[in-house]
């Protein structure tokens, strides 16, 4: 299908509400990813999407989904689940929830998001009456289906977002016994950002003769983001960023780490001279949506995160975003960039890159396309 980014989304068949739902969240014009996935969906097809985080998939499959629900009424059933979309993480679960509701505002559609490490009997009360879209990571939506919180019997479509993450966070006996537990007939898209033989293998059990689409990672970075390089020494990292911050100031900074060890060490030495926080896996889910409410709404003017935060980080106005270790693979990066230069706005990326971390960078300019710019290292 032809990629054509200055489509309207009347042209990709949506119709009001919910183009009109799109406008006010201020997404105007589609992405290449949401030109070529919605006819399809509309349209019933499984889809299979290679899509990179900032490129808009969330619409892509949220606003078909929610008009397919439109043109087909249907009473809620209790219990019952019409639509259910996987989201690996915790933070990508709430904020798909939160992109769902803005898709479905209006329309009387009921969003019910379920994540584990929070308690459940507020997630089986919401379940009660049953939900038109249930967003949820599947180690709980798999607890709630054997206590009989929730039936999948009627449901119309399932969503496998971040299909690469779910297999590395070994969620793929849970993704399979989920889609056991679904109609002969439903739809399936599953999105990810790689297509590692995993990926490919779960295609092969989950969807039925489906339109593939795809958004290359090279077109991921947003043209707005300002990419810089610092060749520094390890011992020297630090000194270094502070020495970068002191010089160049920004509103709201996200530092991606390699470990939740150095997250910790950098919010401690960082956090003497600036207010900051720090996000990773062993912190409670209570704790973690303290610390991104708190960098949402300024009280935080640095968070430091490890890589498997990076895609439930969702905050229009980061500045600047610094790599403190280069990653392994360019999707990661990708990722990690695009926290910044979102809704149209300019950003910044810094990474510093120790000298043996300069084959890893030069792997990801060459996937993407772009050089980054070298600048001086203080003294």
């Amino acid at each position: 299908m032809t990629e054509d980014p200055c489509a309207s989304f009347a042209e990709t068949g949506l119709a009001a509400p919910v183009g009109d739902n799109l406008s006010r969240m201020g997404v105007r014009i589609p992405s290449p990813i949401q030109v070529q996935a919605i006819p399809p969906i509309l349209a019933g097809r499984d889809v299979e999407g290679i899509a990179p985080t900032g490129t808009g998939k969330t619409v892509a499959f949220a606003a078909p989904l929610t008009q397919r629900l439109l043109d087909a009424p249907q009473d809620r059933t209790p219990h019952v689940a019409r639509i259910v979309c996987l989201s690996p993480t915790r933070e990508l679960a709430n904020q798909t929830g939160g992109a769902w509701r803005g898709c479905a505002r209006g329309t009387g559609l009921k969003v019910v998001v379920t994540i584990g490490g929070v308690p459940k009997a507020r997630q089986v009360r919401d379940l009660e009456a049953g939900a038109d879209i249930l967003v949820a990571t599947p180690g709980r939506l798999v607890d709630l289906l054997s206590e009989g919180a929730v039936v999948l019997d009627n449901t119309l479509a399932l969503v496998v977002d971040e299909a690469d993450r779910m297999l590395d966070l070994g969620f793929i006996d849970d993704m399979m016994a989920i889609a056991a537990r679904l109609p002969v007939t439903h739809q399936t898209l599953l999105f990810s950002a790689t297509m590692p033989d995993g990926i490919v293998d779960l295609g092969r059990k989950l969807l039925h003769k489906p339109v593939r689409v795809k958004v290359d990672v090279a077109d991921a970075p947003p043209p707005r983001i300002r990419q810089q390089v610092m060749f520094v020494p390890p011992r020297h990292k630090l000194s270094a960023l502070v020495s970068f911050l002191s010089t160049h100031p920004a509103r709201r900074v996200l530092i991606f780490t390699q470990t939740r060890r150095q997250a910790d060490d950098l919010a401690k030495a960082l956090g003497r001279d600036m207010a900051c926080g720090v996000m990773h896996g062993e912190h409670t889910q209570a704790r973690r949506e303290r610390t991104l409410r708190d960098f949402r709404d300024h009280r935080l003017q640095v968070l430091i995160a490890t890589d498997v935060m990076a895609r439930g980080i969702d905050v229009e106005d980061v500045t600047l975003v610094v790599n403190y270790d280069i990653p392994d693979q360019p999707e990661s990066y990708v990722h990690r960039i695009g926290r910044t230069a979102r809704a149209g706005r300019q950003g910044s990326a810094l990474s510093l890159c120790a000298p043996e971390e300069r084959l890893a960078l030069k792997e990801i300019e060459r996937v993407t396309g772009v050089r980054l710019k070298a600048i001086e290292t203080p003294p």
